[in-house]
């Protein structure tokens, strides 16, 4: 099987956002989960998250990378229970967790919907000089599409504006 890899380098406990443009990139062609990783001597792998397969795609994600004294520990997807879709009709909650829009009304697929995939990453724990790491409760506080939708409302405004020059 096939497979696609991103790389991405976060600063240590600043809220980070990972967007992946899936209008040319179909995930449910590549087995349709991922994993995230990150380590050098000692690596730490997440468990897979399912991205989409020919019905369903989930497009948004929460990554929280969890250090004791400075050393990765773990590695978990942050799930909402579906909070972030209740009451938005394009959305369907798949097993209690995640929300998936229909595949075929993404982009590339046959739809209008921007189905990019926005990984947001967070960190908790503790640092080497035991400090805590506070990103992981600033995400916690957060609605699940929040930064999402913000950082594609600011690259819908600059892509525009950018467009005008031209």
């Amino acid at each position: 099987m096939n497979s696609q890899l991103s790389i991405f380098r976060p600063k240590i406990d600043e809220i980070s956002l990972l967007s992946i443009n899936t209008s040319a990139f179909f995930p449910d062609n590549y087995g349709g989960y991922m994993v995230a990783f990150a380590g050098r001597k000692y690596a730490a792998r997440s468990p897979p998250a399912f991205i989409a397969n020919s019905t369903y795609t989930v497009t948004s994600f929460t990554l929280v990378m969890e250090f004791q004294k400075g050393r990765l520990q773990n590695l978990f997807w942050k799930r909402d229970g579906c909070a972030s879709c209740k009451g938005n009709s394009n959305f369907v909650c798949l097993n209690k967790q995640d929300c998936a829009i229909r595949t075929p009304s993404c982009k590339g697929r046959g739809g209008t919907v921007d189905c990019s995939l926005g990984i947001q990453l967070a960190f908790s724990g503790t640092d080497t000089h035991l400090a805590v790491l506070n990103s992981w409760y600033e995400v916690e506080n957060m609605k699940q599409y929040s930064l999402y939708g913000l950082y594609s409302n600011l690259k819908s405004s600059l892509t525009s504006q950018f467009n005008n020059f031209f």
